[in-house]
């Protein structure tokens, strides 16, 4: 029998009052780590600009956000994320708001593009940090406590000044990881494998994170589809 019109239909997901729909994403692909040759630092943090691909994957970015009705562009206090937001900031005419606590996990004495190398050339830290999960394994690195707070602290204050709007947050690996996995009750390291220039989509009210998208990359064509970038 066909079904009754007058029956009871599915729903769909409808975001709760007052809740922020959040698009984070992933900073596009940043330049090569040179061995001698460490990358700046911006409080610490290494501050490399953006690789002439991550240049193009934050254009696709921006083709694929221009129609969303943003009520804020936000990056961090590092330039590959405000480079990465650039081109949609200037379609929807938005300048973006810097919001420092959404920065990268700080990786110690690994800083500056020694992370990479050392992922690189196998080093023993690396093994344990992707069985153990945590970031503070390697010497000197923000404690896994501290970085959960500040990205909460950061996450919140966005979502506070935005009730029933929609925002793009453009930020780190393993930001958007320590966020989706909160939102999911996860392990910790669960959605640290976000692609550069990927789109994860997470709604947040006072007492509740739902978890929409992860790693949408349909924007950036098959040219970028490549095996997920470790963080930084």
């Amino acid at each position: 029998m066909p079904p009754s019109p007058s029956g009871v239909r599915q729903q769909r997901f409808h975001s709760p009052a007052g809740a922020t729909d959040v698009l984070l994403i992933r900073h596009g692909e940043s330049a090569p780590a040179e061995p001698g040759a460490p990358f700046p630092l911006v409080d610490g943090h290494g501050d490399p600009p953006l690789h002439p691909d991550g240049r193009e994957q934050a254009s696709r970015v921006a083709d694929r956000l221009a129609g969303e009705d943003l009520a804020a562009i936000y990056v961090t206090n590092l330039r590959r994320t405000a480079e990465t937001a650039a081109p949609l900031a200037e379609r929807l005419g938005l300048g973006p708001v810097v919001e420092a606590d959404l920065r990268e996990v700080h990786l110690g004495e690994w800083e500056g593009g020694v992370f990479r190398q050392r992922v690189a050339e196998g080093h023993p830290i690396v093994a344990r940090l992707r069985e153990e999960e945590r970031w503070d394994l390697i010497p000197g690195a923000e404690p896994a406590s501290e970085f959960a707070a500040r990205v909460r602290a950061g996450l919140l204050r966005i979502v506070s000044a935005h009730p029933d709007r929609v925002v793009a947050v453009f930020t780190h690996g393993g930001v958007i990881g320590q966020i989706l996995g909160e939102a999911t009750g996860a392990r910790s390291f669960a959605f640290t494998g976000a692609d550069n220039a990927s789109i994860s989509h997470v709604v947040v009210t006072e007492d509740r994170w739902v978890l929409r998208r992860y790693n949408d990359t349909t924007h950036l064509g098959p040219r970028f589809a490549s095996a997920a970038q470790p963080p930084t």
